[in-house]
């Protein structure tokens, strides 16, 4: 006879429609922030992702040794995400001229790996069997990627695919839409509806970002990257200190 898993809390938080707004807002700031250092500051996507990359590694390392959730560490960890995956997604599609379709090809396949690697060292990839910090690891880097995806899947539908920003926000919009859809009529997998939500909340951030702060000649609205960038930092804050957020419930 079968022991009923026991249940405890964990260290991400449960999924509701609060960290999906969350999760949006932190795909857009970590365009804006990103942007913002990498191209206003001038220092450059190598240099910006070095930076961005020591910010999340001391976050997520922050993140593990936690002996409890904590909203405003496990968001800044996501923004982390978000920004170092900004700067080294445009460094391998600019600078290292990979191009937006090639990046996000070799990304998809990083993420899918990750996602393969994990659910064999572990026999799940769910959020409710993120018990170890060996799993909570393998969350971390394969969010890490999906930014990262995310970022070039968007810059490759506004651009290559001739969509722009705000038609490229339309497009992963309604993606997430049919996601949800598919989440409330049926019964599929709730982890890969979840996996497939969380990674194109990024590309929607991205065309959102690129909306807000891109000159009007080539369809944004030219607002400035620090100031789009320290009114999300505003309302993702406002969000987490006015709207509790439990812990998802994990199973041993």
């Amino acid at each position: 006879m079968r022991t009923p898993a026991s249940i405890t809390t964990g260290k991400v938080p449960q999924v509701t429609i609060v960290f999906w707004i969350l999760k949006v807002a932190a795909t857009t700031l970590g365009e804006t922030g990103g942007d913002a250092v990498s191209m206003s500051l001038g220092l450059g996507y190598l240099v910006a992702s070095g930076l961005f990359l020591a910010i999340f590694i001391v976050a997520v390392v922050a993140q593990v040794r936690a002996t409890r959730f904590h909203p405003w560490l496990y968001w800044l960890t996501i923004v982390a995400t978000t920004t170092v995956g900004t700067t080294m997604a445009d460094f391998a599609d600019r600078s290292l001229g990979i191009g937006y379709a090639g990046g996000s090809t070799l990304l998809l396949a990083l993420v899918l790996a990750s996602l393969a690697v994990w659910y064999r060292a572990i026999g799940s990839v769910s959020i409710h069997h993120i018990v170890t910090p060996r799993a909570e690891w393998f969350y971390w880097v394969t969010i890490m990627f999906s930014q990262t995806l995310g970022t070039a899947l968007g810059d490759w539908t506004a651009d290559d695919a001739g969509l722009g920003y705000f038609g490229s926000a339309m497009i992963f919009g309604g993606l997430l839409a049919a996601i949800a859809v598919v989440y409330s009529m049926t019964r599929v997998s709730r982890t890969l509806l979840f996996w497939m939500a969380f990674v194109l909340t990024r590309p929607l951030g991205a065309a959102l970002g690129d909306f807000l702060d891109k000159p009007l000649d080539d369809g944004g609205l030219a607002l400035s990257r620090y100031s789009a960038t320290a009114v999300l930092l505003a309302f993702m804050a406002l969000c987490i200190w006015l709207v509790p957020q439990r812990p998802a419930e994990t199973r041993n």
